[in-house]
């Protein structure tokens, strides 16, 4: 394997030994190896942890992150390079921005990304105020994605190296002026690689499992931390089909996004059926066969251009993500109107489009509405 060093680009001007980077760590494999290759540049390198629960609820904590035992494991690791490293409680902004909204948007109808909220607020907003006040020249994540400085000197957001590993959707919302602070050295690195480095300089978390549920959800239950806010979570309601027929009573539109089709629990149908629409003031689930599920256009919301205002007087071509494990699809966006080259499929309101040119993210917005190839808007009529 190649010096880790030379692996490790920090972006900064001048010797490193007259630098400071902050680096969030979590506690997981990432954002360990980012911090021990900063220490290896030879700047003056602070880890911060944001503590997002109280302390006897995270202890023992697995498959999250900002719990428990990940608090140990990034003091461990700052202990063994040899960096400061400190823990701020951040549990009640945490709760307000990201558990409160999560449940909020369930109770709506709509179905949420915690982790671009979390982004918008704890990590790069909060996180990135703390950097400041302590004298850091930027603030280095273990984010896969790549930071490009473009011709005119401002940072640029490019999809990771590693297609499987990137997590652009998730940061469509960063602002310039966070862009231009930020640091993600793994953009160009494979997960294998980062792990051997972990490996190399000897940080036990280097085997350590990826988070693969919702930090504050690590049992993926995620309708009991909804209840806990909303006592009144279970009502249920009709699930009626598109052609006006009563199927059957569901249990709460939590238990429900559009694009399901397990756990419906309306068996003797001819053919498959799937969530097509989630009508939350009248607590109805509307189904239907998958071609329902046809959306040939949405309307976005809250849109953050990073590097200028790529929209104008003429739609622009983009290339659209609109799911998290989605691929990009060609479309048009005309003021705040995003229209498929061909119908997209499972789009559902709530989550996020994130807008591409090429491998270039130009920002992206929140779905607030979705227009369907087939007419779903009166299935609920006579309800």
């Amino acid at each position: 394997m190649n010096d880790p060093l030379s692996l490790a680009d920090f972006q900064l001007p001048g010797p490193m030994s007259a630098r400071k980077i902050v680096v969030a760590m979590s506690g997981g494999v990432d954002s360990s190896v980012v911090a021990a290759l900063a220490a290896r540049t030879g700047a003056e390198v602070i880890g911060v942890t944001l503590q997002l629960y109280d302390h006897g609820a995270a202890v023992g904590r697995t498959g999250s992150c900002c719990a428990g035992q990940d608090i140990r494991d990034a003091r461990a690791v700052a202990d063994r390079i040899g960096i400061a490293h400190y823990v701020f409680d951040y549990e009640s902004r945490f709760r307000e921005s990201v558990i409160e909204d999560f449940a909020a948007e369930y109770m709506a109808g709509r179905t949420p990304i915690p982790c671009v909220k979390c982004n918008m607020g704890v990590k790069f907003t909060d996180l990135f105020t703390l950097a400041r006040d302590l004298g850091a020249d930027c603030l280095a994540t273990g984010h896969y994605v790549r930071r490009v400085v473009g011709a005119d000197g401002r940072a640029q957001l490019h999809r990771a190296a590693d297609p499987a590993r990137d997590q652009s959707y998730f940061l469509f919302a960063t602002t310039q002026d966070q862009l231009d602070y930020l640091r993600f050295p793994l953009g160009g690195l494979p997960k294998g690689q980062v792990r051997e480095i972990a490996a190399e300089l000897g940080l036990a978390v280097a085997m350590k499992p990826d988070s693969q549920d919702i930090c504050f959800v690590p049992d993926g239950d995620y309708a009991k931390v909804v209840r806990k806010l909303h006592p009144d979570a279970d009502a249920d309601g009709e699930i009626v089909h598109l052609d006006g027929r009563v199927l059957g009573r569901h249990k709460g539109l939590i238990h429900y996004t559009v694009g399901q089709r397990k756990g419906l629990e309306i068996g003797g149908q001819p053919e498959p059926l799937y969530v097509v629409k989630i009508d939350a003031p009248r607590r109805c689930v509307i189904v239907g066969p998958r071609e329902a599920l046809a959306v040939d256009a949405a309307r976005l919301t809250d849109i953050n251009w990073l590097g200028g205002d790529f929209s104008g007087p003429e739609p622009i071509s983009v290339q659209a993500k609109v799911r998290s494990l989605a691929k990009p699809v060609p479309a048009r966006l005309d003021g705040d109107r995003l229209l498929f080259d061909r119908p997209e499929y499972g789009v559902a309101p709530g989550q996020a489009a994130v807008l591409y040119d090429g491998d270039r993210v130009l920002g992206g917005g929140w779905l607030a509405e979705t227009t369907s190839v087939a007419d779903i808007a009166h299935a609920c009529s006579s309800l």
